[in-house]
């Protein structure tokens, strides 16, 4: 079993940008395909960007890539999203979570990924 634990959430103007980090242990993690979701108030949960256990695959909604980027350091267990020209309608609580399986198709539903963080919150102002 992964566990985790994201930061790096806030307050930030339209515009602007944040750095969430999922920091991660449990000796699965180093083989483990890690997603960021994230969930608005009153909406489901949606995928946003995953990341191969290798680190050199990966997938995002296509709205949001070229705005967020995902990357992963093996040396410090942790998974990143680098968000940019941040929008109001990107206010979500985001959640990072690892699918130990570490399948070669990166899954982009919930339900393929057995751990989760806390999440953090991100609130863009407008």
């Amino acid at each position: 079993q992964v566990q985790l634990v994201e930061s790096g959430g806030g307050l930030v103007q339209a515009g602007g940008s944040l750095r969430l980090s999922c920091a991660a242990s449990g000796r699965t993690f180093s083989s483990s395909n890690i997603g960021w979701f994230r969930q608005a108030p009153g909406k489901e949960r949606e995928f946003v960007a995953a990341i191969k256990w290798t680190g050199g695959t990966t997938n995002y909604t296509v709205s949001l890539e070229g705005r967020f980027t995902i990357s992963r350091d093996h040396a410090k267990n942790t998974v990143y999203l680098q968000m940019n020209s941040l929008k109001p309608e990107d206010t979500a609580i985001y959640y990072c979570a690892a699918d130990p399986r570490g399948t070669w198709d990166i899954k982009m539903t919930p339900s393929a990924y057995n751990s989760w963080g806390q999440g953090t919150q991100v609130t863009v102002s407008s």
